[in-house]
C-alpha cells in the first residue's frame, strides 16, 4: 500500500466559527486571524494506492460554485485537486473509489463537475462511497446545515449510479475495504465516516472535522460548526484517549501547517505530541 497526501487548495474560515466558545486570546496562540478574523484552512485529501484500487479519500471544494460563493471562502494557495493526483503519478480515471467522509461543500465539492451536459461526476471510473445514514440528512437538511450541503454536488452522484453506501451496523466498522476500518461519529454532523488505514504497522486515521487542526486537540475546543457539541466532545474525548494509547497517526485535512501528528497523556489530559509529514512515517 502507498498513501499520498493531494493537496486540493486552502481556504479561510471564520475563526470565531473554528472554535466555537472558546476565547480568541487562546485559539490564536495556534491559528492567528487576518485583519477580518479569519483562519487559513487546507482542504487535503488523501489518495490510497492498494493494488489495484485507487481510493481518494474527499475532493475538497471544487471549481464550479459561484464568483459571490468563492468571496467569501478566500481561495488561496497553489493546490488543486487534479494537478496533485498527476503530480503523485495517477489520473483522475485512474481513481477507482471516491470515499467521502461527508458532504459539506469543503469535503465533496471536487467530486463533481459542471459540463455543457449538465454536473457530471469527476471520476468517470470510481465508485462513491457514503452511507444511508448521512446521505438522507444531507439530502434533507436541517436549517442549520442547509447551506453546507449543495444539492449539485450531492445529487449528481446518485443520477450517475456511481453511488455506493457503507452500511453502518456499529461505530466502528472494521475491513470496509482491504486494510480499511471505518469509524463513524455524529457530532459534527450525522454519521460522518472516517477511514482508519493499516500503514506500515501503523493505524493512520483520517481525521475530516472530528478534528480539524492541532489547534483542535484539547477537549473543549469544539467547532461552531457541529450540530452536536456535546456528542463531539465524548467522541473527541475516547477518540484522543485512545489514539494517545495505541499511539495512533492522524492525518489532519484541515490544519493548513501540519499534515500529520500524535498525542500523548499529559497531566492536562491528552495533548499534542508530534507533529511530521506522512512520507516520514
Amino acid at each position: 500500500m502507498n498513501l499520498y497526501p493531494i493537496d486540493s487548495g486552502n481556504f479561510k474560515l471564520d475563526g470565531g466559527a473554528m472554535f466555537g466558545v472558546v476565547p480568541k486570546t487562546l485559539w490564536q496562540r495556534t491559528n492567528p486571524a487576518d485583519e477580518n478574523n479569519m483562519c487559513d484552512w487546507s482542504m487535503r485529501c488523501l489518495l490510497i494506492e492498494d493494488g489495484n484500487r485507487l481510493m481518494l479519500v474527499d475532493t475538497g471544494i471544487g471549481d464550479k460554485q459561484s464568483e459571490k460563493f468563492f468571496s467569501h471562502y478566500y481561495l488561496h494557495g497553489n493546490g488543486d485537486l487534479k494537478t496533485s493526483i498527476e503530480n503523485a503519478g495517477f489520473s483522475l480515471d485512474d481513481i477507482t473509489d471516491v470515499f467521502l467522509t461527508h458532504l459539506h461543500f469543503d469535503h465533496c465539492g471536487g467530486a463533481i463537475k459542471n459540463t455543457e451536459s449538465g454536473f457530471r461526476p469527476v471520476f468517470k471510473n470510481a465508485t462513491y462511497w457514503s452511507n444511508e445514514r448521512h446521505w438522507k440528512w444531507a439530502t434533507e437538511p436541517n436549517a442549520r446545515e442547509k447551506a453546507s450541503f449543495l444539492s449539485e454536488n450531492i445529487l449528481p452522484i446518485q443520477e450517475s449510479g456511481q453511488l455506493k453506501f457503507i452500511e453502518r451496523n456499529a461505530d466502528i466498522m472494521t475491513n470496509v475495504f482491504k486494510g480499511i476500518d471505518v469509524l463513524f461519529v455524529d457530532g459534527h454532523t450525522d454519521s460522518q465516516q472516517l477511514p482508519i488505514i493499516n500503514y506500515k504497522g501503523k493505524k493512520i486515521v483520517f481525521m475530516a472535522d472530528l478534528l480539524p487542526s492541532v489547534g483542535h486537540i484539547p477537549l473543549p475546543y469544539v467547532m461552531g460548526y457541529d450540530t452536536r457539541p456535546l456528542i463531539t466532545l465524548a467522541e473527541k474525548g475516547s477518540f484522543l484517549q485512545k489514539a494517545a494509547d495505541e499511539e495512533l497517526v492522524l492525518f489532519l485535512e484541515h490544519d493548513a501547517v501540519n499534515q500529520c501528528c500524535t498525542v500523548t497523556n499529559t497531566e492536562k489530559g491528552v495533548r499534542l505530541d508530534k507533529t511530521f509529514q506522512l512520507k516520514d512515517l
